[in-house]
């Protein structure tokens, strides 16, 4: 049984023969981390909180302590973010242009992110994207693969959120493919909604076990209360994203919202 602390994790995947190449543990300010190199960059692990606002019985409002995170409510998890480690802009899948080196830059990230989520001992779910092409270059089973490494590690899948792009859920036949095929390994599934509108789409051909909305879009379109609406019907969680500034968060209290997410609520913080 491998110890689920970062140094074991790092210690564990220098066996794995794609992975022992890259990961390693870091140094100065980025000891106690998992950091990894790829080309000629060093990158990391930081994590942006998704509350639960509605577990607290006080109303939720930025004024009343804002240096204080628990006045959101409750984490349901935490959703990765791949960061150089000298602090320049990073945006990895525009980097790469070789759909190879996409997939290899896709799984040692979401390896990184792993080992620094579970042998950080967070709580909660860790929310992990997929990029549009990386579905495009994995042909088929989709899920297998990372399933397999957490699997060998000792980690546990169903603690991991696949998050889908809004172009893979634009499309019903394929969005309903990607859903069973990431669940049938493990894992749950969040889909990121083009519009308000593909919120109908969501039921007959995937079951999806988290659908996201970008908050900013939702409130133009004074779409929050019908999606709101529609996702309880479902049964299935709405996390409003990107939550921009105290206006945005207040509007969306009015509509019973729960989850949310975004630059307002975020730190960043590295896995350490």
């Amino acid at each position: 049984m491998i110890p689920s602390t970062i140094p074991a994790l790092v210690a564990h995947a220098a066996g794995h023969p794609f992975l022992g190449q890259h990961l390693r543990m870091g140094e100065g300010e980025y000891s106690g981390m998992a950091c990894a190199r790829f080309r000629n960059c060093e990158i990391g692990s930081a994590y942006e909180p998704i509350f639960d606002v509605s577990m607290h019985g006080i109303p939720q409002t930025l004024t009343s302590s804002p240096d204080s995170a628990d006045r959101f409510g409750d984490e349901l998890g935490f959703q990765a973010i791949t960061q150089r480690l000298d602090g320049t802009a990073f945006e990895p899948f525009d980097a790469v242009a070789d759909d190879h080196e996409l997939v290899a830059l896709d799984r040692l990230s979401r390896a990184l992110h792993a080992i620094n989520f579970f042998g950080g001992q967070r709580h909660g779910l860790l929310f992990l994207r997929v990029h549009e092409r990386l579905l495009k270059s994995v042909k088929y089973d989709h899920g297998r693969h990372f399933s397999s490494v957490l699997i060998s590690f000792g980690l546990n899948p169903a603690r991991v959120v696949i998050e889908l792009p809004s172009v893979a859920v634009a499309h019903r036949t394929f969005l309903g493919y990607l859903t069973k095929s990431y669940q049938l390994y493990g894992f749950k599934v969040a889909g990121n909604l083009p519009n308000a509108g593909h919120i109908l789409s969501v039921s007959d051909m995937a079951r999806l076990d988290f659908i996201k909305m970008d908050a900013g879009l939702a409130l133009r379109d004074a779409m929050v209360k019908p999606l709101v609406g529609y996702a309880n019907r479902l049964r299935i969680p709405l996390i409003f994203s990107r939550v921009a500034d105290e206006a945005q968060f207040d509007a969306l209290q009015q509509y019973d919202v729960r989850f949310v997410q975004g630059p307002l609520f975020a730190t960043h913080d590295r896995a350490l």
